[in-house]
């Protein structure tokens, strides 16, 4: 099963929305992102988190308060969605706003548990969170496509198929994994630790 969360960050382009929402496709907003998905003619099922940004009397009936104030909104709706049994998570509107909420995004795949493939979607690239516990990230990349892996914490890393291959190298939140290439393949990444791929769309 597929979902889309809605976070509230920047407007995202039209392109970007139509390329990851189609007819049918399950749109729930994170907390004021409710509000902007609406704003765009997104039918949004409902609006998760602590609910401090939205006027809930529009929305009675379709909220779900996250209460937990020691993570952040999009941490708890990503693991409410691996809870309900998503396997596929998109999330839109995770650019702009205060440069802790960005980096703050990035750390809420990190907090995220296996058994699900997490996305972040930006305006040319997006973010693809790996927990180790799902095997190997395989992905099909064209010739010269741009990738990176960061971790967000020390761990040995495998990379093949790639321009610059990493075989069980120790890295961490560092610039190691920066700017490889794809060679019209697949790639194969295994870690030790969660990463986060980052790539062009």
């Amino acid at each position: 099963m597929r979902v889309v969360l809605w976070c509230n960050g920047s407007m995202p382009s039209n392109e970007l929305i139509d390329s990851i929402i189609e007819d049918g496709t399950l749109v729930i907003g994170v907390d004021g992102g409710g509000e902007k998905a609406k704003n765009a003619g997104i039918q949004v099922s409902e609006v998760i988190g602590d609910l401090d940004s939205i006027d809930r009397t529009k929305w009675e009936g379709r909220t779900l308060e996250l209460k937990s104030q020691s993570r952040s909104d999009l941490a708890k709706s990503i693991e409410l969605m691996i809870e309900r049994g998503f396997s596929e998570i998109d999330i839109l509107g995770v650019d702009g706003g205060a440069t802790d909420h960005v980096l703050g995004n990035w750390a809420a795949l990190c907090e995220s548990s296996p058994g699900a493939t997490v996305r972040l979607h930006h305006e040319n690239s997006f973010s693809h969170f790996h927990h180790p516990d799902d095997g190997a990230l395989e992905m099909h990349l064209n010739e010269g496509v741009e990738f990176s892996v960061f971790a967000f914490e020390p761990t040995k890393i495998w990379i093949s198929g790639a321009k610059w291959e990493l075989i069980g190298e120790s890295i961490s939140f560092s610039t190691r994994g920066l700017r490889n290439q794809g060679l019209g393949g697949m790639i194969s990444i295994k870690s030790e630790a969660p990463v986060v791929l980052i790539s062009q769309r």
